[in-house]
């Protein structure tokens, strides 16, 4: 049998689409833990991590320790079935390129809807960018009060919808303009949803606790079988044909 037995292309096919980022992060209290004093990744937690999303059917295979400052490049149908996983101390993350959409399917919204289930003491923090014929980004922030907020579109064009309340997000964090003025960054709620840096706000939720683009923090590197509607779904996503 197959690693896979869902995929319809050869496991060397180049892929025409690619992802930047597609993160998902799981952050218990207390919340103001700093991702340089976290305890060292546990493997087996985050495999079961990984094995309990509904992205994926199976972990197959532990690849071994990635630093967090390195990035998975995607470039062919194997790269899919590789995600990254780490389980340290109160903090869970995963980047798994079943997350990336076009808008049509949200895999991102869907997965934390279930995760708020599983933890509604969590903060969950979802951020996703991928490059399919044009650059499209989904990001959200889950508080444990239920406060919430979702983007999802392609930026600096249409559509472009915003769920939730990003300014009570904000309030309850207390992250204000200040906190995001970056010259690479642009974010002013009273402008169009399209033209500001959804996932900049996002990172700034996590603060301190952003486990991603860490050299001093390991995670797993894991190869997976992912279901029969993830692996269909990138399959249609990142092979783009005509």
């Amino acid at each position: 049998m197959p690693d896979n037995p869902f995929w319809t292309l050869p496991i060397d096919r180049m892929t025409t689409g690619s992802g930047a980022r597609y993160e998902l992060t799981v952050l218990h209290p207390p919340f103001t833990v700093n991702a340089a004093e976290l305890p060292p990744n546990d493997p087996a937690r985050a495999a079961a991590f990984a094995r309990s999303l509904d992205t994926i059917d199976d972990v197959l295979e532990d690849l071994g320790p990635r630093q967090q400052s390195d990035t998975h490049t995607v470039t062919t149908r194997a790269d899919l079935d590789v995600v990254q996983a780490g389980a340290w101390g109160n903090l869970m993350s995963i980047s798994d390129p079943a997350f990336a959409d076009d808008g049509n399917d949200m895999p991102l919204l869907a997965e934390a809807s279930r995760l708020r289930k599983r933890f509604p003491d969590a903060r969950i923090v979802g951020r996703v960018e991928v490059h399919c014929g044009a650059e499209h980004t989904e990001d959200l922030v889950w508080l444990p009060d239920g406060t919430m907020f979702h983007a999802c579109g392609w930026p600096g064009d249409e559509p472009f919808v915003v769920a939730g309340d990003p300014q009570a997000v904000m309030t309850a964090l207390g992250i204000t303009a200040e906190v995001l003025d970056d010259p690479a960054v642009y974010f002013d709620l009273d402008d169009e949803p399209n033209q500001n840096d959804w996932g900049a706000l996002a990172t700034a939720c996590l603060g301190d606790a952003d486990p991603w683009g860490r050299s001093d923090l390991d995670a797993s590197a894991l190869r997976v079988r992912h279901s029969e509607y993830a692996t269909s779904h990138m399959e249609s996503l990142y092979f783009i044909t005509g």
